[in-house]
């Protein structure tokens, strides 16, 4: 009320708010609070669900992993095998939601009855809070990559890099060319998915591939670091590869000069790693001197990790390939034993979140021959994964080398796909390129692949692998 009005006029009024308050306290407070309450339940169920998965991954992970030790297996097949049993083939506890799969009746239940939700709801919470575990399984491949590139003697990588780059050349090459060419003329596949599927011939998973020669210890020899220098290789090879056909298929053609620009982006960054791993240690090192708060090792070496996983990106690049280049740019700190030992807890911990969930994603109901969708699948992906193992297991014996080297480990280090054939297969998927069984069949010969590596790996080093001369730590014999 205006204050010229009589006070008998001020008393009405405020008697007037005073009794229409309750009410209209009420109608706007209520909503209010059940959205509060809604909001609440719903974070009640995305922490749930994210502290259940870690639960389920650690418990699943850990108890395979120990039965591999024991039968003498690396423990990343244990992390991979936990994976399927948990995953799309599996119990559905951890399903990727790409895959359209839902969770187990029993799991949503669970939480549904414990968030006082709609088990719709817990899906729906589900599919949105996946990919921060994701993102989390990211750090475990980039912190594993920088520890390999942190492991790598440069010396040693230098002095194989004509040999790794034979290495990495055969084994784009050779696979691509086979696997399109016999579905393309044998099959009757059409051009654009049948370049498809060999360019996901085409890489290493190097996160695999080091994960094993670094458990095997096997990382710091000639053909350990041959294997690594050539998969670093394979993944900027299949960059270009990737661009290449998404731009074929995408029908904007084949233009040269992105593929050029993206050529000397990765030939730079290289070459930037390679100069900057001989002259940026002291300044690191310097730096970390002058830091007195705990944490300094470890957080110092992340922000070089950061920097250099954002510069590939943002060049167009795997961030990967970044995380492997951090490694190797402080592989000559003064600091490099303190930073190994701040950073093998982290890998430890989210690498195996990383290997775990490519279990949860790899569909192994295409194996089933008695559904007649997957006959054509199979015959294909028969071929398929004979051309990816033929084709990097050549690639041991493409260099020339005057010492004396196990070429069939090259060879056969070179053979798992893992994520890397899982993305691809995923952008082929979205694009719309792939038809059911050409998908089953790109799926089985990752799965086979990773799932192979491993094992024959272990079987073909034997005795050998773990021996005193070949710690990874242990310099390497002149």
């Amino acid at each position: 009320p205006n204050r010229d009005q009589g006070p008998n006029t001020l008393a009405r009024a405020a008697l007037r708010s005073r009794l229409l308050l309750p009410r209209t306290h009420l109608s706007m407070v209520l909503p209010a609070l059940l959205l509060e309450i809604g909001s609440h339940q719903a974070e009640v169920a995305e922490t749930l669900i994210s502290v259940g998965e870690f639960l389920v991954i650690f418990v699943a992970a850990r108890l395979l992993a120990e039965l591999m030790v024991r039968v003498q297996l690396p423990t990343i097949l244990g992390e991979l095998v936990a994976g399927v049993l948990i995953g799309v083939s599996g119990l559905h506890l951890i399903v990727p939601p790409e895959t359209q799969v839902q969770l187990s009746s029993w799991g949503l239940g669970l939480l549904s009855s414990l968030a006082d939700l709609s088990p719709e709801k817990v899906q729906e919470i589900y599919a949105e809070t996946f990919p921060n575990l994701q993102a989390v399984s990211q750090i475990g491949l980039f912190a594993l990559l920088f520890l390999t590139g942190l492991e790598s003697e440069l010396d040693e990588l230098v002095a194989v890099g004509a040999q790794a780059t034979t290495v990495a050349v055969t084994g784009v090459v050779l696979p691509f060319a086979l696997g399109t060419a016999g579905l393309y003329y044998i099959f009757h596949v059409p051009l654009i998915p049948a370049i498809f599927a060999g360019a996901a011939m085409t890489a290493t998973s190097i996160g695999i591939t080091a994960s094993v020669f670094g458990e095997l210890k096997f990382l710091r020899t000639r053909e350990g670091q041959t294997v690594i220098g050539a998969a670093v290789l394979d993944d900027i090879l299949g960059i270009v590869i990737l661009a290449v056909v998404v731009s074929l298929a995408g029908g904007e053609g084949f233009s040269l000069g992105p593929i050029l620009k993206l050529v000397a982006a990765a030939g730079v960054f290289v070459a930037a790693a390679l100069f900057l791993s001989r002259t940026a240690a002291p300044g690191f090192d310097w730096l970390l001197d002058q830091l007195k708060a705990p944490g300094e090792v470890v957080v110092a070496a992340f922000v070089v990790l950061s920097l250099c996983c954002f510069v590939a990106q943002a060049i167009g690049l795997e961030a990967a390939l970044g995380a492997f280049a951090a490694g190797l740019i402080l592989s000559s700190s003064k600091h490099t034993h303190a930073i190994q030992d701040t950073v093998k807890p982290l890998v430890a911990l989210f690498a195996t979140i990383f290997f775990v969930l490519i279990g949860t994603g790899m569909d192994l109901s295409v194996l089933n021959p008695l559904n007649p969708e997957n006959r054509e699948g199979l015959i294909v992906a028969a071929f398929l994964l004979t051309v990816a193992i033929a084709g990097k297991v050549a690639t041991g014996w493409s260099y020339f080398s005057k010492e004396k080297t196990n070429r069939l480990v090259v060879g056969l280090g070179m053979m798992p796909r893992g994520e890397v054939g899982l993305i691809f297969l995923g952008l082929g998927t979205q694009a719309g390129l792939l038809t059911k069984p050409l998908e089953a069949a790109i799926l089985l010969m990752v799965i086979g692949t990773t799932f192979l590596a491993p094992i024959l790996l272990r079987l073909v080093l034997g005795g050998s692998a773990g021996g005193p001369d070949l710690d990874p730590l242990a310099e390497i014999p002149t």
